[in-house]
């Protein structure tokens, strides 16, 4: 679990400068204010977990099935929230109604929450 943490840290980390980057530069002349605001917020709470994932994976033994949660909980937080962030930034430019996405995006950040209050469980019961 430890190598499938440290591995999506760095791949989060890696998407997030890659998609900032097409945001800065593609999206700013296609998207409007709003719908590119929406997208930098995915941007930026990819990024975050990239760092949170990677910080992690050298701080926990993952001995436990709660520190691995802790992992599992952040990956697929993350996945389901700034994704969920990109295509609906996109749906315009795409052509889709992709608004059933709409409830996925607070679930996402319901995951992320849950695993930064286990890191907080995890810390308090170790005493690191």
């Amino acid at each position: 679990m430890k190598t499938i943490t440290l591995v999506f840290g760095a791949v989060y980390g890696m998407l997030s400068v890659i998609l900032g980057a097409f945001g800065a530069h593609a999206l700013k002349k296609i998207l409007s204010v709003e719908r590119l605001e929406s997208f930098e917020t995915g941007v930026r709470y990819h990024m975050y977990a990239a760092f949170f994932l990677l910080i992690i994976g050298f701080i926990l033994k993952f001995e436990t099935s709660s520190e691995k949660w802790v992992s599992i909980l952040m990956i697929a937080g993350t996945m389901l929230f700034s994704f969920s962030i990109y295509f609906l930034s996109l749906q315009d430019y795409l052509g889709a109604n992709l608004k059933f996405l709409g409830p996925i995006t607070p679930l996402g950040g319901l995951l992320m929450i849950l695993s930064w209050g286990m890191l907080i469980l995890y810390f308090a019961k170790n005493r690191i």
